[in-house]
């Protein structure tokens, strides 16, 4: 199977030989296009979290946090939009390659046929991969983290701002849930998640594919590949806005809100308060970060 994303897509494969000289284009790109679709790949869901639970929001992030804490990313995907949703030339969307080994690292053994199937070649990751600590660093001075200028655009994403939690902070997720959103809303102040505004979108449903299929959007690049599924989130949020929201998001209502996960802090002097979702379906949860059919499937 050809190599995982090609540049031809304006999707650019980075691999550890080439992540210093990437991140410098970033650098530049950010200074126009300051929306930042995301999504990541990971190797499902290996354990159970035991005990007692306040709620099923308390369930669902300690069952995140536990395999999050547990697991190794496999691939992030990021794409750049300005805000009437328009992508930079000639790359617009960014796949980081990470380190991982399938004969030492844990995984689900369905989310890594997911993830093959799709075309990702483990035997590069093992060889060329990222180091975790090397993207961590360059991501702390990209400036696309720690700023309120940005926008993060996800699907179904505790799983995806995990990961990249994990490794901008080296360690392990916080116990408590509350934490962890506050931990959030500090490296990224405004985040839009595309399962969640979709609660206010009359008949849009599904995982992510699902639903760009029914806001006709034409997929670029291979599903189930972070840079491929990050590109098509990006279109899916702006489609929605001027669908569904008249081109004017009400951040009060829906910034800072993950799909599955209660969420309960301040932004912008707004108060939060706590929102306990049913994180649907949690034997699926699989292999990306779009926790939804759309990447490998947490998804609900």
């Amino acid at each position: 199977m050809p190599s995982i994303a090609q540049t031809e897509y304006g999707i650019k494969d980075v691999w550890q030989n080439n992540l210093e000289e990437e991140f410098r284009k970033i650098r530049h790109v950010v200074t126009k296009y300051r929306y930042v679709a995301m999504d990541t790949e990971f190797p499902g869901v290996v354990a159970r979290p035991i005990g007692e639970f306040r709620s099923t929001a308390d369930y669902s992030y300690q069952l995140l946090r536990c395999n999050v804490d547990l697991l190794k990313i496999i691939q992030v995907g990021v794409t750049f939009q300005n805000e009437l949703g328009e992508t930079p030339e000639p790359v617009s969307t960014w796949q980081f390659n990470f380190k991982y080994n399938l004969t030492e690292d844990m995984y689900a053994q369905e989310s890594i046929d997911l993830l093959q199937n799709s075309g990702i070649q483990f035997e590069k990751h093992i060889n060329d991969g990222i180091d975790v600590n090397d993207f961590a660093e360059l991501l702390m001075t990209s400036g696309i983290v720690l700023n309120e200028e940005i926008k993060w655009l996800s699907f179904h994403s505790g799983y995806d701002f995990g990961y990249l939690l994990k490794m901008l902070t080296d360690s392990k997720l916080p116990r408590e849930e509350s934490d962890f959103f506050e931990m959030l809303r500090i490296y990224f102040p405004n985040i839009y998640d595309v399962k969640y505004l979709m609660k206010s979108c009359k008949n849009l449903k599904g995982g992510l594919q699902e639903v760009a299929e029914q806001l006709e959007i034409e997929r670029i690049g291979p599903q189930h590949q972070a840079g491929s599924d990050s590109l098509l989130t990006g279109a899916a949020f702006f489609k929605m806005r001027e669908m569904f929201f008249e081109d004017n998001i009400d951040d009060v209502k829906y910034c800072g809100h993950l799909y599955g996960l209660g969420t309960s802090y301040v932004q912008n002097g707004a108060g939060y308060d706590s929102i306990s979702l049913l994180h649907q379906n949690h034997t699926n949860v699989a292999a990306t970060g779009s926790e939804d059919t759309n990447s490998t499937t947490t998804n609900s």
